[in-house]
């Protein structure tokens, strides 16, 4: 990423916030200008790590996460942040403590909850509950842009732990909030296929496949599903369509070292 860009990024994203911050009352904090400029600069860090992140370009979020906690040294999100990169290399322990850290800093930032929710989900799933706390807590949240994320995620743990039911009902609740929210309806269609009605199955991947952006969750699933109907031309398809298009989706990493079956 050539650093002129980063620089306009940096300074778009100062104005943006200059012209309309949101601060959560958990913060417990009253800025002089000195404090709300080290805010401001921990805010703006943090979000470029999570970009970089989401990106892929794990040395450049990191950076950015030290930039921002050498501004404020007790940014909540930054911690966050750091979880979800900790968990990408799976730094399980270091993970936790990011999170956790976060979590005492800013116990109801909804984004710090879902995140953490996630982590346990994923990797402590004897604390699947703590993580549906979280997820709830978190999308109830009215200061929440985005709650049909917690609940899809939480219907994706459900899924983990066999609870078909339970999932469904968090996936409507997310497609109520936003119809056709990509990881509820594949959620839903991967139940269909969990409790074997393979064809009802098929039927709705096609259709949102054809109407919507591929997505690497939306691919393996589609590569298990032929690989249960025995379709070998249509799994080698979406096989060569992951790698191509995700290549370094963990989804694309299972596939390539053999853990999908």
């Amino acid at each position: 990423m050539k650093r002129g860009w980063q620089l306009s990024c940096i300074t778009s994203l100062m104005l943006l916030l200059m012209a309309c911050t949101q601060q959560y009352a958990d913060h417990g904090l009253l800025f002089n200008s000195d404090s709300e400029r080290a805010f401001q600069s921990a805010k703006i860090h943090t979000e470029l790590a999570a970009e970089y992140f989401y990106r892929g370009q794990i040395e450049v979020a990191i950076e950015e996460v030290n930039e921002a906690l050498k501004a404020q040294s007790n940014y909540a999100p930054a911690y966050s942040v750091m979880g979800l990169i900790n968990m990408s290399l799976n730094e399980n322990n270091k993970a936790l403590s990011n999170f956790e850290r976060a979590i005492r800093l800013a116990p109801r930032n909804p984004e710090i909850l879902n995140n953490y929710g996630w982590f346990l989900c994923q990797r402590y799933p004897e604390r699947m509950d703590q993580a549906i706390d979280n997820f709830m807590a978190a999308a109830k949240d009215p200061l929440y842009a985005t709650p049909e994320r917690s609940y899809a995620n939480a219907g994706l743990c459900e899924i983990k732990r066999q609870k078909y039911a339970d999932a469904q009902i968090f996936f409507q609740r997310a497609l109520l909030i936003q119809t056709n929210f990509s990881p509820a309806v594949v959620g839903m269609i991967e139940i269909d296929f969990l409790r074997g009605n393979l064809i009802d199955a098929k039927t709705k991947l096609t259709q949102f496949l054809q109407n919507n952006p591929s997505t690497p969750e939306s691919l393996l699933l589609a590569i298990k599903l032929e690989r249960a109907i025995g379709n070998q031309l249509a799994v080698d398809s979406y096989i060569f369509q992951l790698q191509k298009h995700f290549p370094e989706s963990r989804e694309a990493a299972a596939i390539r070292e053999g853990m999908i079956r």
